[in-house]
């Protein structure tokens, strides 16, 4: 390895002061002003400060819903404070309106921010809250650490600064920006750590534009205990890399914007994936060289799903990461919200079945009930959810949900539900209260499906009786039955015309008779229903057939009887 030192007397205070003064003439406000301007938060005792910061690069991720709702618990269960900050640092990569999107999602799904940024501007005392707006506050601090001798500019070529100004938030994590070879690191950072004073006067003179960097006293040979809320105790290898603080646009990295801003808007608890933990290490060190104290760190595991037999991580582009696909398919907020508290807490569902009339805002959640190693996202488990959901609300909110959502995505079937509102109703009705309630569908998109044959505009038959039934049989089972169906009949009266009709075809009205003897009859009379209930609803499974029936009416009815028999 070179024996060669660096040029710069980084322990020099009057050259560090130089140098700051070179580099940053133009910021006259010290830390101390700076930090005076945000003062501590007056909160009770234990009260957390939590925030979810975003990109906007695109649309709301599930992924991103997980931090943000852990967030928001957290700090409202403590009576703390939430703040939506927007890191908006990445002008390349920003999507037009993408900060507005991420807003609304996050309030349509129940995420309240007490300050920070909105559609409109923002509220609270701590801003700004886009970083993009935050420019005169990091070069403040930038200044500081350049006059500790903790900082350094470093000039560079075109080509350098084009590929240092492409790296984004993601990449931050995970770069480094030097060989691998242990000995060329050191060398490298040597070469740029060896420059004087004129040497800086001369190319600030020659217009030569810099970046800022950390100058790291870290070795990654040297491990130091850190406890994660969430993975326990880890040992972190201190960080030897002389990152980037500031870009040659004065626009900070991640890595910078997030401690200066973390510290001045006196966040608590950092919650964030997993993937971030590699960066923890430039974190620490920044904390500790800007002498601010390190809020704990909360490292969410990654979510998954199963992809042919293997867990894979669930990406931007899987069906179910957009937060507005949701929305599409009609899984209302209360739903998915109930869904992510399952996958966060492993005891909500115990907690819900005890508590059932209770929201989900006030479940007691709980950090040590979060996994360390993954939740497995899956459709199935999120319908059973929202179809729990669903059950338990009043057919006139049914109606109301429904026709909302179809207005937007279904003009149609809107129209067919607002044509008649207490048609409708009825309907939703079916099965409706009790202690058992009907569970036909867990979003408001399955519901055409579900109540489609109650309209002779969306009526079909989709399926068919077994090749075993004689068609005559059928035939005339739908003809007789045409003909005495009374829809003001009681339903034990109606199910005794259809035992009838199917007892004088050979079918059993009695099912201990005909699971005792089978061979002695054609069928028996859940078959006979089977029967009517193709013809009127078009298959074999619907809600209750009395209550359809009486919906529906004796003209519709009788016209599909006679309709089917004809057919068969």
């Amino acid at each position: 390895m070179s024996d060669k030192k660096e040029f710069f007397p980084f322990d020099d205070e009057d050259q560090c002061k130089d140098l700051a003064e070179l580099l940053f003439p133009y910021v006259t406000e010290s830390p101390e002003e700076c930090i005076a301007r945000f003062p501590e938060r007056n909160l009770p005792e234990g009260a957390k400060v939590t925030r979810f910061a975003p990109s906007p690069t695109g649309f709301l991720h599930f992924g991103g819903l997980f931090p943000a709702t852990v967030g928001e618990r957290l700090a409202h269960q403590s009576e703390g404070v939430f703040i939506l900050r927007i890191e908006d640092t990445d002008s390349k990569r920003e999507v037009e309106g993408a900060a507005e999107n991420l807003i609304n999602t996050l309030n349509y799904y129940g995420i309240h921010f007490d300050e920070g940024a909105t559609a409109t501007g923002e509220t609270g005392k701590y801003g700004p809250y886009r970083q993009s707006q935050r420019g005169p506050i990091y070069h403040v601090f930038a200044k500081k650490l350049v006059k500790e001798g903790k900082a350094y500019p470093c000039f560079t070529t075109e080509e350098e600064l084009t590929a240092l100004n492409a790296v984004d938030k993601k990449e931050e994590i995970k770069s480094k920006d030097w060989h691998t070879d242990p000995n060329a690191v050191k060398e490298q950072q040597l070469d740029r750590r060896r420059f004087t004073l004129d040497d800086v006067k001369k190319s600030l003179k020659n217009g030569e534009r810099f970046v800022i960097r950390i100058r790291s006293d870290g070795d990654a040979s040297v491990k130091k205990p850190f406890t994660d809320l969430i993975k326990g105790n880890l040992e972190i290898p201190e960080n030897d890399e002389d990152f980037v603080l500031l870009k040659s646009d004065g626009i900070p990295t991640y890595h910078f914007a997030h401690a200066v801003d973390d510290r001045l808007m006196g966040t608590t608890h950092v919650i964030r994936g997993e993937e971030w933990l590699p960066s923890l290490s430039k974190h620490i060190q920044l904390f500790r060289y800007l002498g601010f104290k390190l809020p704990k760190y909360m490292h969410i595991a990654q979510i998954m799903k199963l992809e042919n037999g293997a867990k894979k991580k669930l990406s931007k582009r899987d069906m179910g990461a957009n937060m507005n696909d949701y929305k599409k398919m009609g899984y209302t907020p209360e739903c998915v919200m109930e869904y992510v508290m399952t996958l966060l807490n492993s005891n909500y569902e115990e907690w819900h079945a005890q508590n059932t009339e209770k929201k989900y805002t006030d479940f007691p959640f709980s950090i040590k009930k979060m996994s360390t190693s993954g939740c497995l996202f899956d459709f199935a488990k999120l319908d059973d959810v929202s179809k729990n959901v669903l059950s338990k609300y009043s057919a006139q909110k049914i109606y109301e949900l429904v026709t909302e959502w179809a207005r937007e995505f279904d003009p149609g079937f809107a129209e067919l539900l607002t044509k008649d509102k207490n048609y409708a109703v009825s309907i939703f009705a079916i099965g409706r209260g009790g202690k058992k309630p009907r569970k036909d569908f867990g979003a408001l998109g399955q519901v055409k499906a579900y109540m489609g044959f109650f309209y002779d505009e969306l009526f079909e038959i989709t399926e068919e009786l077994d090749v075993k039934y004689d068609r005559s049989d059928i035939k005339r089972i739908l003809t007789d039955f045409s003909e005495i169906y009374d829809e003001n009949d009681d339903q034990n009266t109606w199910f005794d015309k259809i035992k009838m009709l199917g007892e004088r075809m050979g079918y059993s009205s009695d099912m201990k008779a005909y699971k005792a003897t089978p061979e002695n009859f054609k069928g028996n009379v859940a078959d006979v229903s089977s029967f009517i209930r193709l013809a009127v609803t078009g298959r074999l499974n619907s809600p209750d057939m009395y209550e359809v029936m009486k919906i529906l009416g004796k003209e519709k009815v009788v016209r599909r009887l006679k309709a089917f028999a004809l057919q068969i």
